[in-house]
């Protein structure tokens, strides 16, 4: 089985040793990587969040794990999608100690492109600043996603380590609604009947639909008096395969037991940090999980996320969650086990772990 460490949230006593930030540096101390980035160029592939966000990972931690590397001997560098707004979350040079790039360059042309063929996804655009590391710490914030139910370290590399071109392919499988523009007599009953903002017409009458936004509840298609709207399929299933595959080929670049993952369950929201806001968290924070092995921290992590522990402020007043499933899965009706499952396939790890808890 494969290991995953474990920093609880939990303590003791009032004591400094025992809070997240230490546990964190001795879960550090037990992750064997010294030897891994020892003269290597290593990337810390994180999210810096956007707009008013503030749940992502807290800079201390971060500044933690950039002084454990430089000590090791790496050279660091932090790097995301865009890092425009990292400072307005404390992400700065001066205090990490360690460049913040942009993962393809400022203006997104720096990239290493590999043909794949999943549907709508052919080209996985490796990001240059991934691609030319070393070694990369996928250091994940847990939390809920609309299109795929969750994001962890899956969803770091997939959506984060490529261009807007690869992250267009894989949004382009999501599918699932058809509109016929024959039918339609713009009554808007479809409008008014998406609790979840996710529809709307343009200035030309075309139908569009945001499926980060989509909960497949039919709501739509169900009120249609023309039949204009029908469900083709929850196709959130083919971009999850997507993202999987995106991840798969972004880690086949670099050499064996050269990518390790770091996932914090604090602050767990409802939504990605890309949308530029924080919610309340979900449940309360659990705390730090790190292996090598991809597939067993993201089982590991959905594992320790308990729906009964669910704090109904972290939801719009009025949300009526799903009855199955795991806390993700009713939250956005999407199995996020999913991508864990085509991650195993593509032979990245094993869903079978064994939790080392680290105090």
């Amino acid at each position: 089985m494969a290991k995953v460490l474990f920093s609880s949230v939990a303590y003791a006593q009032y004591d400094y040793k025992a809070t997240l930030p230490s546990k964190f540096e001795r879960l550090l101390d037990s992750t064997g990587l010294e030897t891994v980035v020892k003269d290597k160029v290593t990337a810390v592939k994180m999210h810096v969040g956007r707009g008013i966000g503030f749940t992502t990972i807290h800079p201390l931690f971060v500044k933690i794990l950039v002084d454990r590397l430089k000590a090791w001997g790496a050279r660091v560098y932090i790097t995301d999608q865009a890092v425009a707004g990292a400072r307005v979350r404390g992400y700065t040079e001066e205090l990490l100690g360690c460049p913040i790039v942009d993962v393809a360059g400022i203006v997104g042309k720096y990239f290493y492109p590999k043909d794949v063929d999943y549907k709508t996804l052919r080209n996985v655009d490796v990001a240059g600043h991934i691609h030319d590391a070393d070694v990369m710490i996928d250091l994940s914030h847990v939390k809920g996603h609309g299109s795929c139910g969750y994001g962890g370290a899956c969803k770091n590399i997939a959506m984060g380590c490529v261009t807007d071109r690869t992250r267009a392919q894989i949004h382009g499988l999501e599918g699932g609604l058809k509109w016929d523009a024959e039918k339609c007599v713009h009554c808007e009953l479809c409008i008014r009947g998406c609790n979840h903002d996710a529809n709307s017409f343009d200035a030309d009458g075309n139908y569009h639909i945001n499926y980060h936004h989509c909960t497949y509840c039919a709501h739509c298609a169900k009120v249609c008096p023309t039949g204009a709207i029908t469900m083709v399929g929850d196709r959130y299933e083919d971009f999850q395969t997507g993202m999987a595959l995106c991840t798969k080929t972004v880690l086949d670049t670099f050499a064996p037991g050269s990518v390790y993952y770091i996932n914090f369950l604090t602050d767990i929201t409802a939504l990605c940090d890309c949308w530029g806001m924080s919610t309340p968290a979900l449940v309360p924070d659990i705390g730090i999980a790190a292996s090598p092995d991809i597939v067993a921290i993201e089982r590991a992590c959905l594992d320790m996320i308990d729906y009964r522990k669910l704090d109904m402020n972290a939801i719009p007043k009025g949300y009526q969650l799903g009855a199955e499933g795991h806390l993700f899965q009713r939250l956005h009706a999407k199995d996020p086990f999913i991508q864990i499952n085509k991650l195993e396939g593509y032979g990245l790890g094993s869903q079978r772990y064994d939790l080392e808890e680290v105090g």
